[in-house]
């Protein structure tokens, strides 16, 4: 992920995780005001100018694109997972203007 070269040339995102969309979103929303864990995780790994040593990363392994998790895909490596998670995908949905995300934890 080249998350720079997104920042400087895209004006909307939409992040996926093993195949499904999770967040759609203009990108400065997407930069500052991310929702979805695993968007909050990509936009958290990017490394700092300052600091130097081991890169961070998302905790867990990484599904199998043939078999993925039943529900929402990043629920076995979400801290946040709910019971439903693992259940049932989320469908995308508008939070707000212009912003929509696929998470249980923001379904009405």
């Amino acid at each position: 992920h080249n998350m720079a070269v997104v920042a400087e040339i895209c004006d909307r995102v939409g992040v996926m995780y093993s195949g499904s969309v999770v967040e759609i979103a203009n990108t400065l929303t997407i930069f500052e005001e991310a929702v979805h864990p695993y968007t909050k995780a990509l936009i958290g790994a990017i490394p700092k100018k300052a600091k130097r040593g081991k890169l961070k990363t998302i905790p867990g392994i990484v599904p199998d694109p043939v078999n993925p998790p039943t529900g929402c895909r990043f629920h076995p490596r979400c801290k946040n997972a709910l019971e439903k998670c693992s259940e049932e995908k989320p469908k995308l949905i508008e939070i707000e203007a212009g912003h929509k995300v696929a998470c249980h934890l923001f379904s009405p």
